[in-house]
């Protein structure tokens, strides 16, 4: 089950050459996919919930838009950088890549708009000292 379209990706970021087209249809697949994996991986049954709750299949289809056209943004020549810095005296350039390695990544506040971050809680123990996960 795909969670968006290429009309979704055109309407809800912008118009696609021919190649980011091609690209976009094979991307919402994987997207697709991954999200599923990433619901089952907390138990919840996503394709589902999309199913059943009109508002949730629109968050979805967002949150799918998102990953696809941050993906199709990402440089395929050439590794992206999100910060690059020089110097001239000293001889010196430094950069931060967007994504070391390439690849799709979802963000983890995505996952938090579907409901699939899990939830961890703990308690510390200020007498006995240390920490306890339950």
């Amino acid at each position: 089950m795909n969670f968006a379209t290429v009309d979704d990706v055109i309407s809800l970021w912008r118009n696609l050459t021919q190649e980011e087209t091609q690209r976009a249809e094979k991307l919402i697949e994987v997207v697709s996919a991954s999200l599923i994996v990433e619901a089952k991986k907390v138990d919840k049954d996503l394709e589902g919930m999309v199913k059943s709750d009109e508002n949730f299949a629109q968050v979805a289809k967002s949150v799918t838009v998102d990953v696809v056209a941050r993906t199709l943004m990402t440089s395929t020549d050439s590794e992206p950088m999100t910060q690059f810095s020089q110097s001239a005296g000293g001889y010196s350039a430094s950069g931060t890549f967007l994504v070391p390695g390439g690849g799709l990544f979802i963000k983890k506040s995505e996952l938090a708009r579907l409901g699939l971050r899990r939830q961890k809680y703990g308690a510390i123990d200020f007498y006995g000292g240390g920490y306890e996960s339950f």
